[in-house]
């Protein structure tokens, strides 16, 4: 991705066109080339240098955005970082990439100090929006840059992005992205949609940028000219306004953020005929949400997706019109998708096995970690975790992930399965179902129910309900209700915070 031409060709062909708007500011591609010009410009005074690590720690602000181009522009590579992750996390992270600047706004519980004595090659912190002595500041950086500063195209091997797809304290893993892979999504993208998207149409973000889902609205606005709707952390109502009221054309959210829509007593009054086309990555288990969504803006092509951070997502996408929405579809031409048993062996058309990828989209592997690189890169395929199987028609289906298989007694239960049962039902607003032990089956099922608002739903009538949909061993063994599911950053349901949860919470009621 040749980031230096997109941004002088879209602020030459129009310039007064707005590239963001972020509650009540507008920035035309103009000044979004400008600010980002300059910044780099300030980030090269600095000493910032093709390869190093700069991290940016922001809410989904406009800076957020500059500091991804500006790190571009001088060929570094930006660490993004979530910023609900807490000090020691955030230092792990900036020790292990050995980041030389950071990119933030100050939190309450975070000490700066801190993290300079934890992250040793840290030699510049940049504070947005605040001023504290030993730090720089970004507004001041921005206004001295130089927007006609002179940049050169980075070497497509060079790192682009580190991914830390866990922000752990324990073992940080870091996804590496290349310079040639950042134009990998806008290509998929563009394919799957059958180009349809260009500099006339809309978009709404309300996705983190320190996730891949995020990048993405980053990388198409700068490539195809786009107007960005920015949303510094999603409210179902004011993502439905903003959708109504900027005639959005188009956006990609997560299986939760659907499920919180439709639970919107004002969720029918809204006009979104403007929509032209949605997609839903990792919704394979909630089709008819999407059904009920799609009532509601029936014009609008509704795509359901898939793809990791690794392999560069999107990876598959069902195309426009395919009324197969419980699949994930087809992969693009330059993308290779098979199914893998345990031996790596492809296995027959309907069979389930590990879903693996081989392409130039597909990552170099994890940064500062061989052994893990080795184990999931094998023979040129990246095995994803996933375990799917393909139909006659070349279509994919994720089943679920490898940890979401349950053994209940030599039985296989796909967690997947069981949560789209689950979500049939009327009166549920959000479901998970992970594996919990037993001392006769080894292993069983166990839900996680939120109702909707004013719903009523005892136990027994859910496990009737189930049993007209589920065999009797793929019925969960217990269920344990609560207001609401816990959500990790990019708005998916945390299992691992479920799973964690210790063995009085986890075997409320057996069934009988």
């Amino acid at each position: 991705m040749n980031i230096i031409k997109l941004l002088e060709d879209n602020a030459k062909n129009f310039p007064e066109k707005t590239a963001i708007i972020f509650k009540e500011q507008r920035i035309n591609f103009k000044d979004l080339k400008d600010a980002s010009f300059s910044f780099a410009d300030s980030l090269r005074k600095l000493g910032i240098k093709s390869g190093d690590k700069v991290a940016i720690y922001l809410p989904n602000w406009p800076e957020y955005i500059y500091s991804y181009l500006a790190i571009w522009l001088i060929g570094a590579t930006a660490v993004p970082l979530d910023f609900m992750l807490t000090e020691e996390e955030l230092a792990s992270c900036l020790s292990h990439c050995e980041a030389k600047a950071l990119i933030l706004k100050n939190k309450a519980n975070l000490s700066l100090t801190n993290l300079k004595e934890k992250a040793r090659h840290l030699k510049n912190i940049i504070l947005c929006h605040d001023n504290i002595e030993g730090c720089l500041n970004f507004e001041d950086l921005l206004a001295k840059g130089e927007p006609q500063a002179q940049f050169s195209i980075s070497n497509e091997k060079d790192y682009a992005i580190i991914f830390y797809t866990s922000g752990t304290t324990g073992k940080p893993k870091g996804v590496l992205i290349n310079y040639l892979q950042l134009g990998a999504p806008p290509k998929s993208m563009a394919f799957f949609v059958n180009a349809d998207i260009s500099q006339k149409d809309t978009t709404l973000c309300a996705l983190p940028f320190s996730h891949l889902g995020g990048l993405i609205y980053i990388q198409n606005t700068i490539t195809f000219g786009l107007s960005l709707v920015l949303m510094d952390r999603f409210i179902p109502l004011e993502f439905l306004k903003n959708v109504q009221n900027y005639k959005v054309n188009f956006f990609w959210i997560v299986p939760s953020m659907y499920y919180a829509l439709l639970q919107l007593k004002e969720f029918e009054t809204f006009d979104l005929s403007h929509l032209r086309w949605m997609v839903t990555f990792g919704a394979s288990n909630s089709p008819d949400a999407l059904r009920r969504f799609h009532q509601f803006c029936p014009k609008a092509h509704l795509l359901n997706g898939w793809g990791l951070t690794e392999t560069n997502a999107p990876t598959t996408v069902l195309p426009m019109g395919s009324a197969k929405i419980e699949s994930i579809g087809r992969p693009a031409p330059w993308i290779e998708v098979k199914v893998f048993d345990d031996a790596d062996k492809e296995v027959a058309t309907g069979a389930v096995g590990e879903v693996v990828v081989k392409s130039w989209v597909v990552t170099d592997g994890y940064y500062k970690d061989a052994e893990l690189t080795a184990q999931t890169i094998r023979n040129g395929w990246f095995h994803t975790g996933d375990l799917g199987k393909f139909d006659s028609e070349g279509f994919l289906y994720i089943v679920g992930r490898k940890k979401e298989m349950i053994k209940v007694g030599g039985e296989i239960v796909f967690e997947p399965e069981v949560e789209a049962a689950i979500h049939k039902h009327p009166a549920i607003a959000e479901a998970a179902v992970v594996g919990v032990f037993d001392k006769l089956r080894g292993e069983v099922p166990k839900a996680f129910v939120a109702l909707k608002e004013s719903e009523k739903l005892s136990e027994e009538d859910l496990r009737y309900f189930l049993r007209q949909h589920l065999a009797h061993f793929k019925i969960p063994h217990y269920f344990e209700f609560s207001t609401a599911l816990p959500k990790n950053r990019t708005g998916k349901i945390d299992k691992e915070q479920l799973r964690s949860r210790d063995g009085s919470q986890t075997r409320l009621k057996p069934s009988p």
